[in-house]
């Protein structure tokens, strides 16, 4: 999972103003990097001039993908990351980042500024937080928690299968089920045997 760029762009009527941004160009090689830049800010403005105002949306490009919010006020939020990056965490990215520039630049100057009169330096270090997903969002580290947690439970019933014990003998065996759980046991086994395929 990649994150390449976060911009803030304001889609006024007849123009997009790019307001702030920030690039992840290592993975790119050294000659390329300026290149790679300038067709990523591009792209920003092409998505936002083509973005509804008050809508999100995820373009997907190759091996890329493009997240843009144009929010009611105009002011609009892209990623640019690659297709394994969830969608969740890059909006929650955009959502983030949009909030708190509204704090620091006043919306006076989204108009009319440009990069180099607007002091935003926040997106790098949301560039980088954000390379990974699990750190940055705590609902995608918790589900990457849960599912490890079902791995670790799945490969402890094999391990009990694979050295020949048997959970019928067990539940049989079983001092502490009731006689009602070990009689439930039994008919759901019955009852899961006669729908297996041989």
């Amino acid at each position: 999972m990649k994150l390449y760029c976060i911009a803030v762009l304001h889609k006024g009527e007849t123009k997009v103003n790019s307001l702030a941004s920030a690039h992840e160009l290592s993975p790119f090689g050294y000659f390329q990097r300026s290149s790679v830049k300038e067709f990523m800010d591009f792209t920003c403005q092409i998505v936002a001039e083509r973005t509804m105002v008050g809508s999100r949306a995820s373009m997907k490009e190759k091996e890329y993908i493009c997240h843009v919010y144009v929010r009611s006020d105009c002011l609009t939020g892209l990623v640019i990351a690659d297709h394994e990056y969830p969608q969740r965490v890059a909006h929650t990215l955009i959502n983030k980042v949009l909030e708190e520039f509204t704090g620091k630049v006043p919306k006076s100057q989204w108009p009319t500024a440009n990069q180099s009169r607007i002091v935003y330096g926040e997106l790098a270090g949301y560039l980088q937080k954000y390379q990974d997903p699990k750190q940055a969002d705590s609902m995608t580290k918790i589900q990457s928690e849960l599912d490890e947690t079902k791995i670790i439970l799945y490969d402890t019933i094999e391990k009990i299968l694979e050295r020949g014990e048997k959970l019928e003998d067990m539940v049989d065996n079983s001092d502490r089920l009731s006689m009602h759980a070990k009689a439930f046991f039994q008919v759901a086994r019955k009852t899961n045997s006669c729908c297996v395929i041989l």
